[in-house]
């Protein structure tokens, strides 16, 4: 029996010891990076966010099974210059044609320690316009859902390398719109029912600070004043849809005229 285990197979420098002691060795630490990934699970990963956790305990599992593989084909004396040349060979021509993916993986790790996003944060990737709820983070992309409900997948590198606009960090937003009002009507008057209608009748409007008022160009229809007006972080979708419907019946009810483009055409003769 002995003999057969110190047999040379195929006079490759390989005993049937050997690959015997390598299965188990392999096998022990699959089962080692088992019970880490475990461990980590239950201790560690509770006290973290989600994306980060599941990428940490993908990370711990896999590199004690690579790290159990190249510790036990070092052990057993098994020559693997060949295998490095040809190796390097094939990881240039695959770095070529997988550099996008390696910057992908890259970008996705620096993310998770830099969390410059975090998973159900609005944000807006101002490069790719695109606005939305960050779903996940994973290790070679974010996936975001639009408000129109559907879902974008990005590569890391777009999120990191891109200027990003989060909602999350302030707890109240400010929303900007245009009116226009006539010549003949009063600045002041206009501005005072507009105030009046906004503390009357936009529930989430705050008080403190309160809505602002500016002209800000003499039009060529109009007198344009623009109204900023802060609410609530969580209330966006409850103050923008109605404030201009507010706006527009409060001027139409005080005799405030909202003209239109005109253009008066003369008769050549």
């Amino acid at each position: 029996m002995f003999e057969f285990l110190s047999t040379d197979i195929m006079d490759s420098g390989i005993t049937v010891w050997q690959i015997l002691i390598s299965a188990i060795a392999v096998a022990v630490g699959v089962i080692v990076a088992r019970i880490v990934r475990m461990i980590f699970q239950k201790k560690f990963a509770p006290t973290m966010p989600v994306h980060t956790a599941k990428n940490m305990t993908k990370f711990l599992y896999y590199g004690i099974i690579v790290i159990t593989l190249l510790g036990v084909t070092t052990s057993q004396g098994i020559d693997l210059s060949g295998l490095v040349v040809a190796g390097g060979i094939f990881g240039v021509v695959i770095g070529f044609a997988t550099q996008s993916v390696v910057s992908n993986l890259v970008s996705g790790i620096f993310l998770l320690i830099e969390k410059p996003i975090k998973i159900k944060e609005n944000v807006e990737i101002q490069g790719s316009n695109l606005l939305g709820k960050v779903i996940d983070i994973g290790i070679f992309s974010t996936k975001i859902q639009l408000f129109d409900g559907t879902l974008v997948r990005v590569p890391n590198q777009t999120v990191f390398t891109s200027e990003l606009r989060t909602f999350a960090l302030s707890e109240i937003r400010r929303t900007d719109v245009l009116v226009g009002i006539s010549y003949n009507d009063d600045i002041e008057k206009a501005i005072n029912v507009m105030k009046e209608a906004i503390a009357a009748k936009v529930q989430y409007a705050l008080i403190e600070p309160g809505p602002q008022f500016f002209v800000t160009e003499l039009g060529d229809n109009s007198v344009n004043i623009k109204v900023q007006v802060w609410f609530p972080r969580d209330d966006l979708l409850e103050v923008v849809p109605g404030l201009l419907k507010v706006l527009k019946n409060a001027l139409d009810q005080a005799g405030i005229e909202i003209p239109f483009p005109q253009r008066v055409i003369h008769n050549a003769k």
